[in-house]
């Protein structure tokens, strides 16, 4: 079993709390990211990333002094999102921690795919970036099926707790020997399920954190997750989409 996540767009540098343990595994095409990213201009990295002038000096620097083995993270403390800040993997016990190193993917447009403990640096650059780059017109080209091999192994059931755009350079590569499903955490509106961006974030982090404790290894064990007063709901999931709701 797989876990995927999507990256946090804020990022910070911590070399103390825990140790690498190793390089990301696709880190040549990275490598060729950072090189055409170097070539812009201030005024074309701006655009690129679509931010405001602050965090696009930020990382218009970042890029130029950039080294991809040194002063490095590791990727699950490196970004500080909702979802990462609800997973706290720097309170959780060894054995947790070792479930994240075996069963946890992040999903990055400038690394593809991340283990939780590989080093890396803070960067800027979404999956859906309008970024043309070694003959493809996007980074959903760029990266093809190297993120899902990456991804596929002998256990062929993932986990998706990761947004569309990040879902999206996995799905298409998908075979009839996989299993795909992925955790929706929404409230019930009028009979429907809408889900609020930042609760969602958090309950995803949670469900990481909720796996991990637990050692889950088949997936009707997440009907039993219950955090920040969500429940799994039998009539609204199906196969390949697994519900929980909150209130109501």
């Amino acid at each position: 079993m797989k876990i995927i996540i999507s990256p946090a767009k804020k990022m910070n540098v911590d070399t103390d709390s825990m140790s690498t343990e190793g390089l990301p595994v696709l880190l040549d095409q990275t490598r060729i990211l950072w090189e055409e990213i170097k070539k812009l201009s201030y005024d074309e990295a701006k655009k690129l990333w679509g931010c405001n002038d602050k965090l696009a000096e930020l990382n218009y620097r970042r890029f130029a002094e950039m080294d991809l083995e040194k002063n490095i993270t590791p990727a699950v403390l490196a970004y500080e999102g909702l979802q990462y800040q609800h997973m706290a993997p720097l309170i959780m016990t060894r054995q947790a921690l070792d479930y994240l190193g075996d069963h946890l993917r992040i999903l990055s447009g400038f690394y593809g795919i991340l283990s939780p403990f590989d080093g890396v640096v803070p960067y800027r650059l979404e999956m859906q970036a309008r970024m043309a780059v070694a003959g493809s017109r996007d980074l959903y080209g760029f990266w093809d099926n190297r993120i899902y091999k990456e991804l596929a192994g002998k256990d062929h059931t993932v986990i998706n707790l990761a947004s569309k755009e990040y879902s999206q350079a996995v799905k298409p590569y998908l075979s009839p020997a996989d299993t795909f499903v992925t955790c929706i955490f929404g409230e019930l509106d009028q009979g429907k399920i809408k889900q609020k961006g930042t609760l969602a974030k958090m309950a995803r982090g949670e469900m990481v954190r909720f796996m991990a404790e637990n050692h889950v290894t088949e997936v009707r064990q997440l009907k039993k997750f219950n955090a920040l007063g969500y429940r799994y709901i039998e009539e609204l999931s199906t196969e390949t989409e697994m519900t929980f709701v909150i209130g109501g």
